[in-house]
């Protein structure tokens, strides 16, 4: 695999498990340093990449908590001196209920890792991007970030709301050598799909029968379309949102 993104550092918020993993893999194998951040500590994904030859730390981070956001940067700064690519990637489903039902403490939590926890991942990666004059960060919302979904208020909220701060950030620093776009997975076979449908296969069949393309995503297809948009092949997107959702969208 071409190693395009040597000597070039990424952060992959969300690292643990499912797309994170596998986009953290994507970028560790292009060449780049890898700092893997999550809540839980979970080394699988680092030891994998260090047994392939590749450099990767793992930072234990709360997204939604400033500190710990702050701590992740200064991390990878002093192992790698440089970020150059950030996928925002860290996020939950909350618990299923319907708009009138849903706690506020549901809403609270949903909202402050999937929509506070990316503008706090922003708030600290834009300065030191700032001072290198580039960056790419990609952020993760969903297609429920496009489209309604039942019983999931908070979430639909949090993943429409992480399109919308993601485009006001691409113009307000597209002249300073920083390109934000955002990513809207379909549904990919993660654990958060196995703990949506509680593993029972009727309930996978059934999103597969909605996806025009027949099948679930992989999380590595999302990685792909991450790494894409942070490399020089796309050095004129900005502000994009992209769905790689098997066409569900297009319904």
């Amino acid at each position: 695999m071409e190693k395009i993104f040597l000597n070039k550092t990424a952060i992959i918020t969300g690292g643990s498990f499912g797309i994170g993993r596998a986009t953290a893999i994507a970028f560790a194998n292009h060449g780049a340093n890898v700092v893997i951040a999550d809540i839980i500590e979970d080394h699988e994904t680092s030891d994998q990449i260090k047994s392939s030859g590749g450099n990767c730390i793992f930072v234990k981070c709360d997204v939604s908590n400033s500190n710990d956001v702050k701590r992740l940067i200064d991390s990878a700064i002093s192992a790698f001196g440089t970020i150059d690519f950030c996928f925002n990637n860290a996020g939950i489903e909350g618990i299923s209920a319907l708009t009138h039902e849903c706690t506020e403490e549901n809403w609270e939590r949903t909202i402050n890792v999937n929509q506070k926890g990316v503008w706090l991942c922003m708030k600290h990666q834009i300065p030191v991007m700032l001072i290198q004059g580039k960056g790419v960060i990609v952020n993760n919302a969903s297609v429920a970030g496009l489209v309604g979904f039942q019983n999931l208020p908070a979430y639909v909220a949090s993943k429409h709301a992480i399109i919308g701060l993601t485009k006001c950030a691409a113009l307000e620093y597209a002249k300073k050598g920083i390109r934000v776009n955002v990513v809207c997975p379909g549904v990919i076979k993660t654990p958060m799909i196995d703990r949506f449908t509680g593993n029972n296969k009727e309930a996978e069949k059934q999103f597969e029968n909605q996806e025009p393309i027949g099948r679930l995503g992989s999380p590595e297809e999302v990685a792909n379309a991450v790494v894409w948009l942070c490399s020089d092949q796309s050095s004129f997107v900005t502000g994009v949102t992209l769905p790689v959702d098997g066409g569900w969208v297009a319904q």
